[in-house]
């Protein structure tokens, strides 16, 4: 795994998918400002990247997870590898919205889940986890049994870490912060005051201000 990791992070910054503002932060959903950014999504955009990530995810599934049945995205952003993945897998797919429709049938899941369905949930990035397992409390409420997710990305919080611990949830992941900033820093990417202040961000990423 820890050949993929590196590998999956050269890809990512090649593509420039990593951004660095320390100067100008990035605000995240959770309200956490971030001089660092991973924008894994832009891999749809390249074929060829697209298409390896696809293969990993499903691999990875196949090796950790065999027992599957169903596979499922958590939206937006693992919508589009989630449907790619349960192609190759020619398995049954759906999708977790964030919050219920606000028209027609108001689903929170789209698509077919089963009851007792053995999923794994697809996921493009780990920050909190917050919003990851909020979809795998969807899941698990509709009574399919949720073994696992992979994801393409994770930041490795603490908080994250302990979150899925606590939901029992066996989370994989195909790169994660550490990796990216190690390649980083070998390609030139960024510099050795970059990561001092990065790490000095992932200390307390809830009270960062820069």
């Amino acid at each position: 795994m820890k050949n993929l990791e590196m590998i999956f992070a050269t890809k990512l910054l090649k593509v420039k998918a990593i951004k660095l503002q320390p100067a100008n932060p990035f605000t995240w959903a959770s309200g956490w400002k971030s001089p660092f950014y991973c924008d894994n999504r832009k891999t749809l955009s390249y074929p060829e990247l697209r298409s390896f990530v696809k293969l990993e995810i499903a691999r990875i599934i196949v090796e950790q997870f065999p027992e599957v049945e169903a596979i499922a995205g958590v939206a937006t952003g693992a919508i589009p590898q989630g449907a790619l993945v349960a192609d190759v897998l020619n398995l049954p797919f759906a999708y977790v919205r964030s919050k219920p429709k606000d028209h027609g049938l108001e689903n929170l899941i789209e698509g077919e889940l089963k009851p007792g369905m053995k999923v794994v949930v697809v996921e493009d990035l780990i920050s909190t986890g917050g919003s990851s397992l909020k979809a795998v409390d969807s899941i698990r409420n509709n009574a399919c049994d949720v073994i696992g997710m992979v994801a393409s990305y994770t930041y490795g919080f603490k908080v994250a870490e302990d979150a899925f611990k606590k939901a029992q949830v066996k989370l994989v992941t195909l790169t994660n912060y550490d990796a990216v900033v190690e390649q980083a820093l070998q390609s030139g990417y960024i510099k050795q005051s970059d990561v001092a202040l990065l790490n000095e961000w992932r200390k307390d990423p809830a009270h960062w201000n820069g």
